[in-house]
């Protein structure tokens, strides 16, 4: 009978508590989903720029599944190249082809090469070619393509469950409610909250930066600062969220449970993995992400040596989000309160 009473107290806890049942059955669910949608979407085809006459060697990439824009002189496809529009351009240079590679992401100059390695060698072109990189080299290992993700992957998750465990314990521990009682305004607590969690979010991020590119030696073509400050600004938007969610959690259990729906989607449409072999309205979820505007600036900086300028439109949605999450902060508290 006491083992049945206990079994009975459980299962009524779980009925009662929404959140567990949807983190237990639900959150899974869409995690397998997510996991189908990045690794079995479309076939991605090497997106390729021809200077020149190059009719039969077009012809021949086509056989490849490669998609082909046509150009009429080198400074066009070049600046397609840097734009990000092109992975490759190839011209005929002393009637050798000659192949600049865009180069950030290594698995996608090997699969670039490929196809045109299979194209040369099918006829089209009996000399061997000259290859170039726009960033990056034959040597640029996959790590440094995905690290510069996984450094503002990780500074957003650490920073999201310190802020929201630590803003749960001063409700529960009654410091929050003391506080409220007291003439402090609202947006004040949530400035101050802010401000001395920021001390360490702002240690944190010098941190990894200095670790990431000195010991661990990962490639480092921009400005030390401009890492610091996306990675910041990332630190920044994850440390407004994670405050605002502990609003709607009683424990920190509660806390974790956001971890599947908040943090897991983001590691997806990070750039971890290829989105172009997603659906394209699925594609579209990746610009309501944080995480995704902070690995593009931090592989922008990091990879491709690009300025404020640069990743102008990255700095502007990350800070955007930050100042949004905190008037929401300020809105949260009013149930804190009595007016």
């Amino acid at each position: 009978m006491r083992i049945r009473a206990l079994v009975v107290r459980i299962t009524r806890q779980f009925l009662r508590d929404k959140r567990t049942l949807a983190l237990l059955f639900l959150a899974p669910l869409l995690i397998l989903s997510l996991t189908k949608l990045v690794f079995d979407g479309n076939t991605v085809s090497p997106e390729i720029g021809l200077v020149g006459p190059t009719a039969a060697l077009s012809e021949k990439l086509e056989e490849q599944q490669a998609s082909i824009t046509l150009f009429d002189s080198f400074d066009a496809a070049d600046k397609a190249l840097h734009d990000g529009d092109l992975d490759a351009i190839i011209q005929i240079v002393d009637g050798k082809p000659d192949i600049t590679l865009e180069g950030s992401d290594p698995s996608v100059s090997r699969s670039t090469q490929l196809v045109l390695q299979k194209a040369l060698q099918s006829g089209a072109q009996d000399l061997a070619p000259t290859v170039h990189y726009l960033y990056g080299g034959p040597d640029m290992a996959s790590f440094d393509s995905f690290g510069p993700v996984l450094i503002g992957f990780f500074s957003f998750f650490f920073v999201f469950l310190l802020a929201g465990v630590s803003f749960l314990r001063e409700r529960t521990s009654g410091t929050l409610e003391r506080l409220l009682a007291t003439p402090i305004r609202r947006s004040e607590i949530v400035l101050g909250y802010l401000a001395g969690f920021g001390i360490f979010t702002l240690i944190q991020a010098s941190l990894i930066a200095w670790y990431s590119v000195q010991v661990l030696g990962m490639s480092m073509s921009g400005n030390i600062v401009n890492m610091l400050l996306i990675n910041l600004l990332l630190s920044l938007t994850a440390l407004t969220l994670g405050t605002l969610l502990s609003s709607f959690a009683s424990s920190e259990f509660q806390i974790i449970q956001f971890i599947p729906i908040i943090i897991v989607p983001q590691a997806f449409f990070s750039g971890l993995f290829n989105l172009d072999a997603m659906n394209p309205v699925l594609q579209k979820l990746s610009y309501i992400m944080p995480l995704y505007y902070g690995a593009d600036a931090m592989r922008g900086i990091m990879i491709r040596g690009e300025g404020i300028g640069d990743i102008q439109l990255d700095i502007y949605v990350l800070a955007g989000l930050s100042i949004i999450f905190a008037l929401l902060n300020v809105v949260a508290l009013k149930k804190h309160r009595r007016m």
